[in-house]
């Protein structure tokens, strides 16, 4: 029970892109006021960057004004996770490809296959309908990629042959009512990708103007 209430912390829980983000103008500020020089803003940003939780976030502007604890100022990047109307079971590419983005909502079960082609499910935006989800991902001479975002639990258990199913992201769940994905298939001669959404690249070239 004890370990139950630790991961309900607020310095606990999953920092999030928005939250980063927070963090990097921070410190960019800091910099412009004289706070911190470049190689102290280089050194933290690569902190904030590779952080996984609000607690690995707040020392990096401890000794820095900043408006609010960051513990204080976090909200789930997107609360309402759960509900409406579900979309489409399938998502199929034969020597094509196919794209799932944006704001979409996710079935409790959804398959998706490549044959000789592509496909990308972003749940980065994405509502499910179920509190817990099954997606089968089939990649035969194809790929799939599945982008998965902090705030939602993700089990991978797909196989491989002559292929790859990449499990990028191997963290541990949140440990709260956070929306669970399971994601099973196979990649036969071919490949399946999990990981975390996409960043903005950061341009370091003013670091060094």
């Amino acid at each position: 029970m004890a370990d139950e209430l630790e991961k309900r912390e607020p310095n606990g829980m999953r920092a999030s892109d928005a939250d980063r983000e927070k963090v990097a103008q921070a410190l960019h500020k800091a910099m412009a006021d004289g706070r911190i020089d470049v190689s102290e803003l280089d050194e933290r940003l690569a902190t904030v960057y590779k952080a996984k939780t609000i607690g690995e976030l707040t020392p990096v502007t401890a000794d820095l004004p900043i408006e609010a604890p960051l513990a204080a100022q976090h909200q789930p990047a997107l609360p309402n996770r759960t509900g409406g109307t579900p979309g489409s079971q399938v998502s199929v590419g034969v020597l094509s490809g196919f794209e799932r983005k944006g704001v979409w909502t996710v079935p409790p079960t959804h398959t998706a296959v490549a044959f000789m082609g592509g496909g990308e499910l972003d749940l980065s935006q994405a509502k499910f309908s179920a509190a817990h989800t099954t997606i089968t991902c089939v990649a035969f001479m194809g790929g799939i990629e599945v982008r998965v975002p902090e705030d939602v639990n993700v089990h991978v258990n797909g196989i491989g042959f002559m292929g790859a199913f990449d499990n990028k992201i191997h963290e541990p769940d949140a440990g709260d009512d956070r929306p669970t994905v399971k994601i099973t298939g196979l990649a036969f001669m071919g490949g399946v990708d999990v990981k975390r959404p996409k960043r903005r690249k950061r341009d370091r070239d003013e670091l060094e103007s």
